[in-house]
């Protein structure tokens, strides 16, 4: 069975036909540049042209950058403040003309590493992380998920986490990738006290550099990257809409 995944994310957004069977993608990966700014209606235009690239006219999964409950988007910390409130699977919808069922970006991405990737057949409590724009965490206990944890926010030394450790902050202060690390290596620390998981998997642009900065890295748990790298938010999100599917 096939799904149309589409992954919106703080620079693009991007979609394309996933085997939910397989966890691969059936056609190539098609993206355009999130817009600037990034308003409910103009976002929704770009949902629709992603699914007319496809001449699609099934199913949509969704992944967004915010905690979703029944598809309302609860905060807006990497997207426009208009967001905040709106049903974003009801305007995906009428934008579309598609049923779609809309789920947090970073528990996208844990449902597909958990499923096809890194974290497939780990017991115990797996925590993603993804290093982007921003900071998104999945957790996941015997492969069950804990939705909206949106860790990225904690504070640490004074600061939103991902205002310090997000990918994004270590190019706008410069910084090599082992004084990044470092950085980072704080933040995983603060989850390890917080969550004891037994697995890290780091996802998100970074991880393609895992080696650049692993061995700052001295949390307890085990840490990996990522396996399925950028096509995990679109393999989630239609994981996701076909579990919804399955229940509705």
């Amino acid at each position: 069975m096939e799904i149309l995944g589409i992954d919106i994310g703080g620079s693009g957004i991007k979609g394309a036909l996933v085997d939910i069977d397989t966890g691969s993608l059936t056609a190539e990966r098609f993206r355009i540049p999130t817009p600037e700014p990034s308003k409910p209606p103009v976002v929704a235009k770009v949902v629709a042209e992603i699914a007319q690239h496809f001449d699609w006219h099934g199913p949509i999964g969704c992944g967004f950058p915010a905690p979703i409950h029944a598809g309302v988007a609860e905060t807006a910390a990497n997207i426009h403040k208009k967001w905040i409130g709106t049903n974003v699977a009801a305007l995906f919808s009428d934008a579309t003309g598609c049923p779609v069922y809309v789920i947090n970006d970073a528990d996208a991405a844990g449902l597909a590493e958990m499923s096809f990737g890194a974290g497939r057949g780990r017991m115990g409590v797996v925590m993603i992380v993804t290093i982007g724009t921003g900071l998104g965490t999945a957790l996941f206990n015997n492969g069950l998920l804990l939705p909206n944890t949106e860790l990225g926010h904690l504070e640490i030394n004074g600061a939103d986490a991902e205002l310090r450790a997000a990918d994004a902050a270590r190019k706008r202060d410069k910084l090599s990738w082992k004084k990044w690390g470092k950085r980072f290596n704080e933040y995983l620390q603060r989850l390890e006290h917080l969550f004891w998981p037994d697995l890290f998997i780091l996802g998100g642009g970074a991880c393609k550099q895992f080696d650049q900065f692993r061995d700052q890295l001295t949390v307890r748990a085990e840490v990996v990257p990522a396996q399925l790298l950028n096509e995990a938010g679109i393999v989630g999100a239609a994981l996701a809409a076909k579990t919804y599917l399955a229940e509705s």
